[in-house]
């Protein structure tokens, strides 16, 4: 698959770093691993283009230090934060830095090259982000006053039952209400949700 750009997995984990490259390579993209983020900064890595998959919990330095170095830099790589579940309000913060996505763990190989491809987009091209954004201002004036607070719940990395407790519903119920909102912002995953949400309130 020519004229992918390249990805550059950081991770301490090299069981992670060689499970992700063998799914990328076998999709055509060029792929070189680190296993930490000062080892990817050392390598020249504020200086390279392409997509940069991270961790966002390692030794060192952590995901979003590196990213945020990497901004201070002036580098052009589009980010993507791995993220254990208990990490999303981190990974959240990451998005609002700049990053493209997250991916929580533990996630499959759809997930990842979608999360891939959505990188490479917005490396090739920004995109139609007006259009976008009218369309996701028109999708969360569609969702009700409940609605709304399970989705601000949600992309603040709330569980349900925490949703729940916090609004003097059922589990249940947030559930429904979940469901709905993620059928109406035609989002397939949280990430999704976050990044729609942040594309509409700044």
């Amino acid at each position: 698959m020519s004229g992918e750009p390249p990805v550059f997995i950081v991770d301490d984990d090299p069981a992670v770093c060689d499970s992700l490259a063998v799914l990328l390579k076998a999709s055509g993209f060029g792929v070189e691993t680190f296993e930490s983020a000062t080892q990817f900064l050392a390598s020249g890595g504020a200086a390279r283009h392409g997509c940069l998959i991270a961790d966002i919990r390692m030794p060192d330095m952590d995901g979003l230090a590196l990213q945020e170095e990497l901004a201070r830099r002036g580098a052009l790589l589009a980010v993507i934060i791995v993220t254990g579940h208990g990490d999303v309000p981190l990974a959240v913060r990451a998005m609002k830095a700049g990053a493209v996505d997250f991916l929580e763990k533990p996630f499959d190989e759809e997930s990842l090259m979608f999360s891939v491809r959505r990188a490479a987009e917005t490396i090739s091209s920004a995109g139609n982000r007006i259009a976008a954004l009218q369309d996701g201002r028109a999708r969360l004036a569609d969702l009700t006053k409940r609605e709304r607070e399970v989705l601000d719940l949600v992309v603040a990395g709330r569980a349900n039952k925490v949703i729940a407790h916090e609004l003097g519903i059922s589990p249940r119920t947030v559930e429904l209400h979940r469901a709905r909102v993620m059928d109406k912002m035609n989002a397939r995953t949280v990430a999704d949700l976050v990044r729609l949400s942040l594309l509409v309130n700044g």
